[in-house]
């Protein structure tokens, strides 16, 4: 007569043997790659929780054609070099996907790796038109192009400042220089010539020099390509100098980080960057779950969920997540629902229909203006 303790060791024992024998859970590794640490890490925030709540979300609901999603991360510290050792790390991990990069000077030399190992890439914030100007066929991006940001941002100078003293600089990075020029191109087709044409060089902190140019061109506007660090401590060096010349950055200084430098010298700063997401009714379920966990799901964070989104409908619709079939099925002029809203490619990858608005920051926060609004500012 078996006993009760036999009995369950037998069972036991059996399950085990099963559980031995059983296929392990297949899962797909997802890269995310940006700046995790150094200046810009604010932004790789914005892109891990983005990613993370996505693929969470994702996974809860049975993962890309019954596979779970792992992510696997690569940090780039906003500097190229290290951008293409996190890409070769990451490619050697077999991830299926990179979402990333943030710095277009950085996303431009590593999407070279990933087109040589066929891995897709989809970038939720490199701006500058040469990344899907390569015609590398599985480079994507959810955000817009400078082109498009540079041409917003120009006009409304030319405009705004018809006859009047504008600055135009940068911080020499492919994104930042390639932005100023777009804006000064546009600017300039419209009429409006700068007066005062400078670089600055990233991670300065001391910008009195240029400052004092600008106090002496007695501008009354300054557009700045380039990034929050270096433009928050413009604009405060600019007030802190009595300089009260309009300020206009770009999407580089989306990030609250920008006011913690300016403080109340930041108030009435303008931003180009794409419509605000986070009230619209396909954002809606995403960022009350952000906003449940205590975070503020700014900037790249709903495009960085965005990018997975597409990735993994794209995915499930190609029935595999090989690099090359995920980009034929974005290609093909789909329209793939995400927190920004229906995301169609175009043939360089592109989002069709990408625009910016203009932003002014008010007692800390962005605040995006309506057209009549802008009509408004520079009178």
């Amino acid at each position: 007569m078996k006993t009760r303790f036999t009995t369950t060791l037998l069972v036991t024992v059996a399950l085990a043997a099963l559980a031995a024998h059983a296929p392990a859970m297949a899962e797909v590794k997802l890269g995310v790659a940006g700046p995790l640490t150094g200046p810009n890490a604010a932004v790789g925030e914005q892109y891990r929780r983005g990613a993370e709540a996505a693929v969470k979300a994702l996974n809860a609901a049975g993962g890309v054609d019954g596979e779970q999603i792992t992510l696997v991360y690569g940090d780039d510290a906003s500097d190229p070099r290290q951008g293409v050792a996190a890409a070769n790390e990451l490619v050697g991990e077999g991830v299926a996907a990179v979402i990333g990069h943030y710095n277009s000077s950085v996303s431009i030399p590593a999407s070279t790796v990933y087109a040589e190992e066929g891995v897709l890439q989809i970038t939720p914030g490199s701006t500058n038109p040469q990344l899907t100007e390569q015609g590398v066929e599985t480079v994507f991006r959810t955000c817009g192009r400078d082109d498009q940001q540079g041409d917003v941002a120009g006009r409304f100078l030319a405009t705004a400042y018809k006859g009047r003293k504008v600055a135009v600089l940068h911080d020499q990075t492919t994104y930042g220089k390639g932005l100023a020029d777009a804006t000064k191109a546009r600017m300039n087709g419209l009429g409006l010539t700068e007066v005062l044409y400078e670089g600055i060089t990233v991670g300065e902190r001391d910008f009195s020099a240029v400052v004092s140019k600008l106090k002496a061109a007695n501008v009354d506007a300054v557009f700045f390509g380039g990034l929050h660090n270096e433009a928050g401590l413009i604009l405060r060096q600019m007030r802190d100098q009595g300089l009260k010349a309009q300020f206009l950055s770009d999407d580089g200084t989306v990030s609250q980080e920008f006011w913690a430098i300016t403080g109340p010298a930041g108030q009435g700063a303008l931003v180009t960057f794409g419509p605000e997401m986070r009230d619209q009714p396909q954002a809606k379920d995403a960022v009350a779950r952000f906003r449940a966990e205590g975070y503020e799901p700014e900037g790249y964070t709903l495009y960085t969920y965005a990018a997975v989104q597409a990735w993994a409908a794209a995915a499930q619709k190609a029935g595999s997540v090989d690099g090359a079939k995920v980009a034929v099925a974005l290609h093909d002029g789909s329209a793939y629902d995400t927190v920004i809203g229906p995301l169609t490619f175009d043939t360089k990858g592109d989002p069709a229909g990408g625009n910016y608005v203009l932003y002014v920051w008010q007692n800390g926060k962005m605040v995006q203006l309506t057209d009549a609004q802008v009509a408004k500012l520079g009178q």
